[in-house]
């Protein structure tokens, strides 16, 4: 069956509800264009139950018959799609804030001016770094002021870390480990284990299965143990989902025998599933969100209990945005942290977005329009939690994106970054001026600012304000305040949000 999408829209998000007949099937959704046939998502259909599903229909599973229900394709131009971004932002990532200042008498002070800093944005983004940065004062200048977030490339990989049976070296992942901390930088752990053939220690292919668990058992305590309470996450069994490198040779349960493991070792960090295609290629059915799901069930049922996130890589060419935002709708329904943990964007000379604002067309060339395009659409989805850019630097070049040059000056997509960054620890309408009322109001995104407040005729009147803050409260982010001020003169400052109002005696 297919659907064929309306030719008047530039976006389009579909679903339909189906059940198969008998057992289970694999589903896709199938789209048909004038020129091909595209896949927009797939599902798990069971005999019994409902299942959504985003697109056409394909079942593998020949021998059943398909049922479909309640199917609906819905049309958007890039405009509606981004106004419904920002509708998104406003409603998980911000919230609106009133100021009033006002005298000793509880009169209102008019005309005062409010400055407010960004001082630690709630939203995590950050970047991969490498033993380049290590020496690199321009590299390190680069990155620590615009960053409190990173993710080793490859320092924290086995095949870096042992490179010879039993000759251990954690000098370089320490090394960097140090240069974080003394920045104040969270750091990702990647990865204890990868389940891709390709990306073993040379020495583990001929080992019998008994040796090969007892090397993979020492490789998980070790590692594990040596950063336990230091690294905020854990990738321990890397693209299970593709690949099954361990599970072929130890059995079926052995992701789940290392996410046991490490769990046991380390209690304060998260261990996370990670893969790749999940959100970025429709077409590749083996990591499918339906897949997805189906491992995380996995490990549930072997005795996995802990704790778990979602690591969706985001390696990208041309990003499908219905298709990300109806994948990690799927995701998110397991309740668990969703983050995104590798993003970049491939370049690609023939891409080019036209965006359609007030009937003008503006054509924007290349691979930092479509890095803003995605980083827009996943910060606005309110089950991701964060986002690490797969950037670090090489002198020979980055992996698939950089972000600056070999002088570390931005390139296109470095000033996208920088843009973002800026955009979502600012308010448009700041600095701004109470209302004859002493009010002033504004919409700002979580995080912790310092707030500065000045009167033109008061020349001693100066308060600074920090901080405020974030909590969760029915189930969505708000502002509280936390205050620490310095105030010359007899004024006061009042403090109100949507729940509560704060006075500054």
């Amino acid at each position: 069956m297919g659907l064929t999408s309306p030719t008047n829209s530039n976006l389009g998000a579909s679903s339909a509800w189906l059940q198969v007949s008998h057992g289970n099937a694999d589903i896709a959704a199938i789209f048909k264009t004038n020129t091909s046939y595209e896949t927009a998502g797939w599902v798990v259909a069971q005999k019994g139950c409902w299942s959504m599903l985003k697109g056409g229909l394909v079942s593998k599973n020949s021998g059943a018959d398909i049922w479909a229900d309640s199917i609906s394709l819905q049309p958007f131009t890039h405009e509606e799609w981004k106004s419904h971004q920002d509708e998104s932002i406003e409603k998980v990532r911000k919230t609106r804030v009133k100021f009033q200042a006002v005298d000793q008498h509880g009169q209102p002070i008019p005309n005062a001016t409010i400055s407010i800093i960004n001082k630690r944005p709630n939203f995590p983004l950050g970047v991969a770094i490498n033993k380049n940065i290590l020496g690199n004062n321009a590299y390190q200048n680069w990155f620590t002021s615009r960053f409190k977030l990173t993710v080793f490339e490859n320092e924290l990989k086995w095949v870096s870390d042992e490179v010879n049976r039993g000759a251990e070296n954690y000098s370089i992942p320490d090394a960097l480990l140090q240069f974080a901390k003394r920045n104040g930088v969270l750091v990702r752990g990647h990865n204890v284990i990868w389940d891709d053939p390709k990306y073993q220690p040379y020495w583990v292919y001929g080992l019998s299965p008994n040796d090969l668990r007892a090397v993979a058992t020492h490789r998980t305590n070790a590692v594990v143990l040596r950063y336990r309470g230091q690294l905020i996450h854990w990738d321990v069994v890397n693209e299970n989902l593709h690949w099954n490198f361990y599970e072929s040779r130890l059995g079926d349960n052995a992701s789940t025998f290392f996410y046991q493991r490490a769990r046991y070792i380390d209690r304060k960090m998260l261990p996370f599933l990670n893969e790749y295609n999940t959100i970025e290629e429709p077409g590749d059915g083996a990591s499918s969100p339906a897949k997805y799901m189906q491992k995380i069930q996995l490990l549930r049922s072997q005795g996995y209990k802990g704790p778990l996130g979602i690591g969706l890589q985001g390696h990208f060419g041309i990003p499908n945005l219905p298709y990300v935002r109806s994948s990690i709708d799927f995701l998110a329904s397991a309740g668990l942290p969703i983050w995104i943990t590798e993003l970049d964007v491939k370049p690609n000379p023939n891409q080019v977005l036209a965006l359609i604002l007030k009937k003008h067309v503006f054509f924007i060339f290349g691979q930092a329009a479509y890095l803003e395009q995605i980083l827009r659409e996943l910060h606005a989805h309110k089950a991701v939690r964060g986002i690490l850019l797969w950037v670090a630097w090489s002198p020979q070049g980055c992996y698939t994106m950089c972000l600056t040059d070999n002088n570390f000056k931005n390139l296109a997509t470095g000033d996208v970054v920088d843009k973002i960054r800026n955009e979502w620890s600012s308010a448009a309408d700041l600095p701004g001026t109470t209302d004859s009322n002493g009010f002033f109001q504004t919409s700002l995104f979580h995080g912790e600012y310092e707030a500065k407040i000045s009167h033109p005729k008061e020349i001693n009147f100066l308060l600074t304000k920090r901080l405020i803050s974030y909590q969760k409260r029915k189930h969505e982010m708000c502002i509280v305040s936390r205050l620490t001020y310095k105030l010359a003169g007899d004024r006061k400052l009042v403090l109100q949000d949507r729940w509560s109002e704060f006075d500054l005696i």
